[in-house]
């Protein structure tokens, strides 16, 4: 059974029915449930890594024959499974086929030796996954690193580099050869664009650039600490969002693909406030909108906890459900391509450790 409550689930399936048209599976017969997959993201016994935080699709033109397919879902963990936060090693990977995963028993992608997996994770379709860490050794943060990791689970690449200053999230430009990664980063309060070069089995960084920077920082005992995270990047528009959390804001970066400012700035605000508690991950849905999950440590408020909140990029509120009806249990969302007239939203809950996986019929927009 799934740890997630009554009243969740209530508000899971409202969020469904009201996104997601019947399907019609026969002649004579519609179905009237959504399609919800509710799965653990604890990993067996000696690995048994909690707090799950980023979450990413592996897409459909991503490589086969490896240890994870096209269509995947990675999820990464940030606490050990002592619940030691900055000390999670293990990235569970679930196919979103029906069969769930019981607590304790995900299975492991990958066990990493740079401990504190964050939020700061992302499939390139060349065949890596590139994941962040920001390190908690005995109470002492620092810096962490970004790796890349094959298809097989195996370190391709660990870039360490004075830029990447507690990697917190990031988001990415795909594209075979060259694709760019944005990295937020606590702990410097920054966003840094990385170009790449890649070949099947390498990967090249050939520009490294601040493109935004002064966002709050701020320590904090639930989330350790808050500052730039969800990053979301609008390739036709080239404007890079940004939650963030401390500032209770989300912010927009004109021209992030190109521009090298010599004075970086936080961008332009878009929203603050209101429906936003302390935004966490973010993501583009293909309506166009924004879509993020509210952490709860920036004006919280128990009667509405752990939400998905969803936001036109001009900042206009739309909706939201909760995930759990404790606070702090929202955090990291992913949203998969469009894939005939069917996408997917998976997000997670950190204090009931599981990832919820909706499915549902979109009109493309935006």
């Amino acid at each position: 059974m799934s740890k997630v409550s009554d009243l969740t689930r209530s508000s899971l399936l409202a969020a469904a029915l009201a996104l997601s048209p019947m399907a019609t599976v026969g002649v004579n017969a519609q179905q009237f449930i959504p399609n919800i997959i509710i799965s653990s993201t604890v990993p067996p016994k000696h690995h048994a890594d909690l707090n799950p935080y980023g979450v990413a699709f592996v897409p459909a033109n991503f490589p086969t024959g490896g240890a994870i397919s096209p269509g995947d879902i990675l999820v990464s963990n940030f606490n050990d499974p002592k619940n030691v936060q900055g000390t999670g090693r293990t990235i569970i990977s679930l196919t979103p086929n029906g069969i769930v995963a019981a607590p304790m028993t995900a299975s492991i992608f990958f066990t990493s030796k740079a401990i504190g997996l964050t939020t700061a994770l992302g499939v390139l379709q060349r065949g890596f996954v590139v994941v962040g860490n920001l390190p908690n050794a005995n109470g002492t943060l620092s810096p962490g690193s970004l790796q890349f990791i094959d298809l097989n689970g195996q370190v391709v690449k660990r870039l360490v580099d004075p830029l990447i200053d507690g990697p917190w999230d990031l988001t990415i430009d795909d594209a075979p050869n060259q694709p760019i990664i944005y990295v937020s980063n606590v702990l410097n309060e920054t966003v840094v664009r990385l170009n790449l070069t890649l070949s099947d089995t390498s990967i090249t960084v050939n520009g490294k650039t601040t493109i935004a920077a002064g966002y709050t920082f701020a320590p904090n005992a639930a989330a350790l600490v808050l500052g730039p995270t969800g990053l979301a990047h609008d390739l036709m528009s080239d404007i890079l969002y940004v939650a963030s959390t401390a500032d209770n804001a989300i912010f927009a970066i004109p021209s992030a693909s190109t521009t090298s400012p010599s004075n970086p700035s936080t961008g332009t605000m878009i929203a603050q406030g209101g429906q936003l508690r302390g935004p966490l991950a973010l993501a583009l849905a293909p309506n166009g909108n924004l879509v993020t999950s509210n952490g709860d440590a920036v004006n919280p408020d128990p009667t509405q906890p752990s939400e998905i909140v969803e936001l036109t990029k001009s900042g206009q509120f739309v909706g939201q459900f909760n995930v759990d009806a404790g606070q702090g249990g929202a955090f990291g969302v992913a949203i998969s391509a469009v894939n005939g007239n069917t996408a997917q939203l998976a997000f997670v809950d950190d204090n009931a450790n599981d990832i919820t996986v909706i499915a549902q019929n979109v009109v493309p927009g935006g």
